[in-house]
C-alpha cells in the first residue's frame, strides 16, 4: 500500500516565495517523485462547502483581511485565543472545481488531496498558549506520516507526527526577528521532546539544535535542501542572457554584483552595503528582495547619496544608482541577473541552510559568503568566506573578485562540482531514508515527478 504523506502549507499561499515555501514544495515533489502520495493542510478564509465548491475555491483563494473574514470565522479564532481548541480541529477536504485559474493554483497542482480549516495554524498557537500542547487534527482517514514543515503545535493521531525546524535564528540572534522568543523556546522544547522525529537542514543546524535542547542525537535528521531549476532558462545561450539583463536592468554581463534575500537584520545588507561602497568596485550592486522587517537602516542605506551619479546619454543628463533595489521579480529574470552577476554577496549573519549560495554555485556564479553558522559547510571551498561582521573583510573580497578573474573562473567551476553534493538526486536519496526509517513505505513504482522549479529565496 502506498504511503500518504500530510504536508503543512503554512508558507506555500505566500505572495513572494519564502525560504519555508521553497523548501515546501521540493519536499513534495520530492516525495511524490518517490511514489509517496502527497496531501496539503492549508489556512482558508472560510470552511469548504461541498454544494458550492466554485464559491468555495474562489474564497480560498481571495486575499482577504482576518477583519473582512465571515463573522463566525472571526468568532471563532477569537474564542481560541482564550479557549484554544481542546477538541481538535476538523478540516473540510478541498474537491477543485476549476473555478480559479490554472496559475493561481499551481502552489497546489502537486498535492493529490487538500485540507483546509480557517486559520488553522493561528488556532494551533492559540491552543499552545493555553495548555501547553500541540492542537489535534482531526480528520476522516489518517495519513501515514504528518510531516510539518515549519514548527506548528499541531499533531495527529495515528501516525508518526515529524517537524522541520530549519534554525533557531529567533534564540541565537534574538535582536534580528520579530518573534515572540518566550513561546518559541516553549514550542521548540516541547516539539524536540514530544515529536517522533526532527528534521533540520544543515548539519551546522543539527548541532545548533541539539545543544539548545539537548534532545537526543538519533532523534534528528539533517536531509540538506536541493533546488532544481528549469533547464530552459539555465541552458538559454549567454548571449541571449547578456541582451536580457541588459534591456531589462541597464547592467552588462559580469559587471554587476547580486544580493537575493529578504532585507532583514540576520541578511546583515547594511554591512554588506558600507562593504561595497568602501571596495571602490565600479560594477553596480543589485538587491533583490522584499521588505522583511526591522529594514528601515537597510533601506536608508540602500538609498544613500553616495550611490547617486549622472551621466550624459543623448544629450540629456540622467541619475544612475549605483545600488539598487529590485522588490520582486520572476523567475526567469532571476536566475538571468543570477547567471550574468559578477559576483553573489551573501554575508549573511545566520543561516539554516542558505539556498542563494547552492543556486550562484549551481549557476556558475562566484559566491562571496560568510564564515558562520551553515554557509561554509554549503559553500565548501567553492566560495570566499568572510567574517560577516568585519566591513573591510568584505570589501577586501569584492576588490579580490573585481581585479582576478582567474579567481572568479575557478570559483565557478569549483561551485558547479559543489552543488552536485545537493543535487535533486541526493536529496531524494536522503528524504527516501528518512521516511523509510520512520516505516513510510511508498509504493514500488514511483509517481509521476512533479516539478521542483522553484524561485530563489
Amino acid at each position: 500500500m502506498t504511503g500518504t504523506i500530510l504536508f503543512d502549507g503554512h508558507n506555500l499561499m505566500m505572495r513572494n516565495a519564502t525560504g519555508i515555501g521553497t523548501y515546501t514544495r521540493a519536499l513534495a515533489a520530492t516525495a511524490s517523485h518517490l511514489g509517496y502520495r502527497t496531501q496539503l493542510l492549508m489556512s482558508g478564509n472560510v470552511r469548504f462547502n461541498k454544494k458550492d465548491p466554485q464559491a468555495s475555491e474562489v474564497l480560498l483563494f481571495d486575499a482577504v483581511l482576518e477583519t473582512t473574514q465571515p463573522p463566525h470565522i472571526r468568532r471563532e479564532r477569537w474564542l481560541a485565543q482564550y479557549l484554544g481548541k481542546p477538541f481538535g480541529i476538523r478540516p473540510s477536504e478541498y474537491s477543485r472545481a476549476d473555478a480559479v485559474h490554472a496559475t493561481a493554483a499551481d502552489p497546489l497542482a502537486q498535492f493529490e488531496t487538500i485540507h483546509v480549516a480557517p486559520n488553522v495554524f493561528d488556532l494551533a498557537t492559540y491552543h499552545f498558549r493555553r495548555y501547553k500542547t500541540r492542537a489535534k487534527l482531526k480528520l476522516q482517514e489518517t495519513p501515514s506520516l504528518l510531516h510539518l514543515t515549519y514548527p506548528s503545535p499541531i499533531a495527529l493521531d495515528g501516525c508518526p507526527n515529524i517537524y522541520t525546524i530549519h534554525d533557531i535564528v529567533p534564540l541565537r540572534l534574538p535582536h534580528a526577528t520579530l518573534d515572540d522568543k518566550h513561546h518559541t523556546v516553549r514550542l521548540l522544547r516541547h516539539l524536540c521532546k514530544e515529536a517522533d522525529h526532527i528534521v533540520t537542514v544543515s548539519e551546522f543546524s543539527r548541532r545548533d539544535i541539539i545543544q539548545f535542547f539537548g534532545i537526543p542525537e538519533d532523534r534528528i535528521t539533517n536531509t540538506y535542501q536541493s533546488v532544481r531549476l528549469p533547464e530552459s532558462l539555465t541552458s538559454k545561450p549567454t548571449d541571449q542572457v547578456a541582451n536580457e539583463i541588459s534591456s531589462a536592468f541597464n547592467v552588462d554581463m559580469r559587471e554587476y554584483y547580486l544580493f537575493v534575500g529578504a532585507i532583514e537584520p540576520k541578511k546583515n545588507v547594511a554591512r554588506m552595503i558600507d562593504a561595497y561602497a568602501a571596495s571602490g568596485s565600479p560594477y553596480p550592486l543589485l538587491i533583490v528582495g522584499g521588505l522583511g522587517w526591522q529594514y528601515e537602516t537597510d533601506v536608508k542605506k540602500i538609498k544613500d547619496e553616495r550611490f547617486l551619479s549622472y551621466v550624459m546619454a543623448d544629450g540629456r543628463i540622467t541619475p544612475e544608482r549605483r545600488v539598487r533595489r529590485l522588490s520582486y521579480l520572476p523567475l526567469s529574470q532571476l536566475i538571468s541577473l543570477m547567471r550574468g552577476a559578477r559576483g553573489v554577496l551573501f554575508p549573511s549573519l545566520y543561516e539554516g541552510f542558505g539556498l542563494p549560495v547552492l543556486e550562484a554555485m549551481m549557476l556558475g556564479t562566484p559566491v562571496i559568503t560568510s564564515n558562520v553558522s551553515s554557509l561554509p559547510e554549503i559553500a565548501g571551498e567553492a566560495a570566499l568566506l568572510v567574517d560577516p561582521t568585519d566591513v573591510d573583510d568584505i570589501a577586501k573580497a569584492i576588490r579580490t573578485l573585481d581585479h582576478d578573474a582567474d579567481l572568479r573562473a575557478e570559483l565557478s567551476a569549483r561551485g558547479v562540482k559543489r552543488a552536485e553534493y545537493f543535487s535533486p538526486q541526493a536529496y531524494e536519496d536522503r528524504i527516501a531514508a528518512l521516511y523509510k526509517r520512520l516505516g513510510v513505505a511508498a509504493s514500488t513504482k514511483a509517481l509521476p515527478n512533479s516539478s521542483l522549479t522553484v524561485a530563489a529565496t
